[in-house]
């Protein structure tokens, strides 16, 4: 026995002058009300949930309507449909959710016709998973470029923090924030946070580090190492390894000096 959907019935009113039986290439419907305004169905990966859209002609001429769906995985028992004058078409349509489909919601809609619209949104059941990483972190041009990829099965609005650590100490900071994005399971995002030049050290060997948190315990961290300083990467280096040594031997001296004064 099928599971039926827990939503069972949507009442879509058109409008008389809307489309004929036979409509010219373009014609459009004019949408009337529409009655509930969404259809929520839910049911664990492998089934196969069952309703029954109903489309309501209260004109005077047949209308023709094509029905299609943005929602997952539903199939219409007749497509196109024609509805007479003042009759109730009732067009059954079924959601086969996949065997792997993962669980949470997916959101749709059924539209007939051009402008008629019943949102959709269908639950699968199972265990929520909130899984978030961060990759591909670079420094180019004016800024730290980075991706966040959601490998869960919700909707995670991610927060954000930013750190970067070189040898001679922090060179930039900055707290958690949230995101003005809300991702959707398997979504990706290409995202970047400003570090223009004059905020950069001239001369320096920095780890970038970025650490994103979400929604149901959701953590991720992705790092990368830049090299400042001017020359060339070689050159760079080079002088970076020099100031490095120069800084140590300040250090070991000022030690000396405060050890000599005792």
């Amino acid at each position: 026995m099928r599971p039926r959907a827990a939503a069972a019935l949507a009442v879509l009113a058109l409008a008389a002058t809307a489309v004929p039986a036979t409509p010219a290439a373009g014609a459009g419907t004019a949408p009337g009300e529409i009655r509930p305004p969404y259809l929520y169905l839910e049911g664990p990966p492998g089934t196969v949930l069952e309703d029954t859209l109903s489309l309501t002609n209260p004109g005077h001429r047949p209308l023709t309507l094509p029905l299609r769906a943005t929602a997952p995985w539903v199939t219409f028992a007749a497509n196109p449909v024609t509805v007479p004058p003042r009759t109730r078409a009732e067009v059954p349509f079924s959601v086969t959710v996949p065997a792997d489909a993962p669980p949470g919601d997916h959101a749709g809609a059924l539209l007939a016709g051009e402008a008629v619209t019943v949102p959709v949104r269908v639950r699968v059941g199972g265990p929520r998973l909130a899984a978030l990483t961060v990759e591909d972190v670079r420094v180019t041009g004016g800024a730290v470029r980075y991706a966040l990829v959601n490998r869960g099965n919700t909707v995670l609005a991610p927060r954000l923090a930013v750190r970067a650590e070189g040898l001679f100490g922090q060179t930039l900071r900055r707290a958690e924030r949230p995101l003005p994005l809300r991702l959707r399971p398997g979504q990706r995002a290409e995202l970047s946070e400003p570090w223009p030049d004059r905020d950069r050290p001239p001369l320096d060997r920095v780890t970038i580090r970025l650490s994103a948190t979400a929604g149901g315990g959701a953590r991720a961290e992705a790092a990368t190492t830049r090299t400042f300083g001017a020359g060339g990467a070689a050159a760079g280096t080079g002088a970076l390894l020099a100031a490095v040594v120069a800084r140590w031997l300040v250090r070991r001296r000022g030690r000396g000096a405060r050890g000599a004064d005792g």
